[in-house]
């Protein structure tokens, strides 16, 4: 009888033993494959580009790259007389915040930025736009950064998109329907990066058919979905050129084949107004000149001299 109760005590010991095992196994093989099914789609990098000695005599000389143009800037249906200024400068960037580094760290990832402005008018009131890209000189991923923001009196418009384990993105306007928004979208090309990228090596601009999310200009501007379209690229000596076929859209960039590939002109074709005055119209910006210059710390009376240099005044 003690026997008995020995073994059937063991016994039970040995059921519960074998449950728990088969439980944990379970769980382990759910969590898997619900890590599998969750798990983001990982950005694959390219080999990294071999920057020359050209390229890090040139944009790490401490200095800004600083061009003004002469904008025509299709708005409302109508062709607007302004200016626009590309500032392209070499900056290191924090991966994880993704802002500007203030101390050097072998974990920061080496950008070439570009804040792009245009400033025109429509009738009485102004406009002011201005783009930031950070785009790795590694040249093998996508941008880290862009961002958008545009000021005119009726109010204001700020949409931002972050490279995490997605684009994230973050929208706010004064405009009803588009309002506040947070949303995430899958990697793909943006508009935006291929300015720098065409700085650091043209050769590689992607060509073909393509997904690509428009400038953040654009799509604030048109109040179109923030989201990739089809385009068709193309790259022939000096000219890049991208056609959006559902837009009605088309982009052109003429620029140096010599190193710096200095941006010569551009002209963007799409539909202006809206209702009865829509119609299809051509921005069109033209190089004035181009300075190198520490402009951050050109911030005296005195220094209003290198704007009328630029032919901005």
């Amino acid at each position: 009888m003690k026997n008995f109760m020995l073994m059937k005590k063991l016994l039970f010991i040995l059921t519960i033993l074998v449950v728990a095992f088969q439980s944990c196994k379970e769980t382990v093989e759910t969590t898997s494959e619900i890590s599998e099914n969750l798990r983001p789609e990982i950005e694959e990098k390219q080999p990294k580009e071999e920057l020359s000695q050209a390229f890090k005599d040139y944009w790490y000389a401490g200095e800004a790259e600083i061009t003004s143009y002469k904008l025509e800037q299709a708005r409302y249906g109508e062709i607007r007389d302004g200016k626009a200024v590309l500032v392209f400068v070499t900056e290191d960037f924090l991966p994880d915040v993704q802002v500007k580094a203030d101390n050097y760290s072998d974990k920061n990832t080496p950008v070439l930025k570009l804040n792009a402005t245009k400033k025109f008018n429509t009738g009485i009131y102004p406009y002011s736009i201005m783009q930031s890209t950070f785009f790795p000189v590694a040249n093998n991923q996508h941008a880290v950064k862009v961002s958008a923001s545009i000021q005119e009196w009726c109010g204001h418009v700020y949409t931002q998109l972050n490279n995490r384990n997605q684009f994230e993105i973050m929208s706010h306007s004064y405009f009803q329907g588009e309002a506040d928004q947070n949303f995430k979208l899958g990697k793909t090309w943006t508009e935006n990066e291929l300015w720098t990228k065409l700085r650091i090596n043209p050769s590689t601009l992607p060509v073909g058919e393509i997904s690509i999310i428009p400038s953040l200009e654009f799509i604030r501007l048109s109040h179109k979905d923030i989201k990739a379209y089809k385009a068709f690229a193309n790259l022939t000596d000096g000219t890049y050129t991208l056609n959006y076929p559902e837009l009605n859209r088309s982009l052109k960039i003429n620029y140096n084949t010599v190193f710096p590939f200095e941006i010569l002109s551009w002209e963007e074709t799409s539909t202006s107004g809206f209702g009865a005055s829509a119609k299809t119209l051509t921005t069109k910006a033209t190089k004035l000149e181009t300075i190198k210059s520490t402009y951050w710390n050109k911030n005296n009376n005195v220094d209003e001299s290198l704007r009328t240099t630029l032919k901005l005044q």
